[in-house]
């Protein structure tokens, strides 16, 4: 009698198996997914708050030359049109950072520029006698954090309401008083603490006093 040799079974999964895999990878890749989306944009944070602290740098050093701040430039001016990030002294409020004047960055780590304010006394030679004109309060309507500050700049963070993109294009303010405080044109900034899905913004400034003590040890005040 012939005898049919037996043929091994190979090991491997089964597709109820590779379902409980996959299941399993699933579970592990939501429980992790929140955990990396919250490091990377602590990472922008983190990135941004380098960038605002090279930008404070570069505005002192523009005053330093030119005893004078950086008038804004035009919020609505796509990048790559003739005088896109220049200063433009026709500008008063509701400018942007003029990246291109002082030779930084254009935007934050989100894609989306600097929102920059400065006092108009300032904008051409000034004095240990000039006053700024913008305050920073803990929360809209509560107490002052700094008072007559000449410049201020703001990122507008994680959701980006009222910045504007390298497009020229404004997003949408937003609701949330603080926020909007930070998208308007008047002379109050909010600055505090990050709030989960609310106030993201961060807003830098640079006080009277560390302005002066920079232009008199460089010589050029008083």
């Amino acid at each position: 009698m012939k005898h049919t040799p037996m043929i091994p079974r190979l090991a491997g999964f089964t597709l109820v198996e590779m379902a409980i895999v996959l299941v399993i990878v699933g579970v592990l890749l939501g429980g992790l997914l929140p955990t990396i989306s919250s490091q990377i944009e602590q990472q922008r944070r983190n990135e941004t708050r380098k960038h605002l602290d090279e930008i404070k740098d570069a505005l002192i050093g523009y005053a330093i030359v030119n005893k004078s701040l950086p008038c804004p430039a035009k919020a609505n001016i796509a990048t790559g049109s003739a005088n896109a990030g220049v200063a433009d002294c026709s500008v008063t409020t509701g400018g942007i950072l003029p990246w291109a004047t002082l030779g930084i960055s254009e935007t934050d780590a989100w894609g989306r520029r600097f929102t920059y304010s400065v006092t108009a006394a300032f904008t051409s030679p000034f004095t240990l006698t000039s006053n700024g004109t913008f305050s920073i309060k803990s929360v809209t309507g509560g107490t002052n954090v700094a008072s007559a500050i000449p410049v201020v700049i703001v990122s507008h963070g994680t959701n980006g309401f009222g910045a504007y993109t390298p497009q020229g294009t404004q997003l949408a303010v937003s609701s949330d008083a603080d926020e909007a405080d930070n998208s308007t044109s008047d002379t109050t900034f909010v600055s505090h603490d990050f709030v989960q899905n609310g106030f993201d913004d961060l807003v830098i400034w640079i006080s009277p006093n560390t302005l002066f003590n920079r232009m008199v040890a460089a010589g050029q005040l008083p």
